[in-house]
């Protein structure tokens, strides 16, 4: 990469290095006004306007929920298993990210 020297074995990986550099967005949504540099960005955006939910919860048969997003399901697995709970200090709240936590 001539911005910050790495080296790629494949041509593929050294256009994604150039595009973090310049800034390039060459994935565009056609439904809205954003732009994504990877095309498998792109498709994760695009479930939500076709509404595509591929991963069920399997733990719970009452939520009967579904997401659009792998890592949105496993925040709401560790809810259920009670998994990586970060807990206030002072008023003892759990949450499942430490996101979360903070913005408390």
């Amino acid at each position: 990469c001539p911005e910050c020297g790495k080296s790629f074995r494949r041509r593929s990986h050294l256009v994604r290095c150039e595009q973090t550099h310049t800034g390039e967005r060459p994935f565009c949504c056609p439904d809205g006004r954003k732009g994504f540099k990877h095309n498998s960005t792109l498709i994760t955006h695009r479930r939500i306007h076709t509404r595509e939910r591929l991963y069920e919860c399997p733990e719970c048969r009452e939520c009967v929920k579904s997401f659009s997003d792998h890592s949105n399901l496993i925040s709401h697995q560790r809810l259920h298993s009670r998994e990586w709970l970060c807990q206030c200090g002072e008023c003892r709240r759990s949450f499942s990210q430490s996101s979360h936590l903070i913005h408390h």
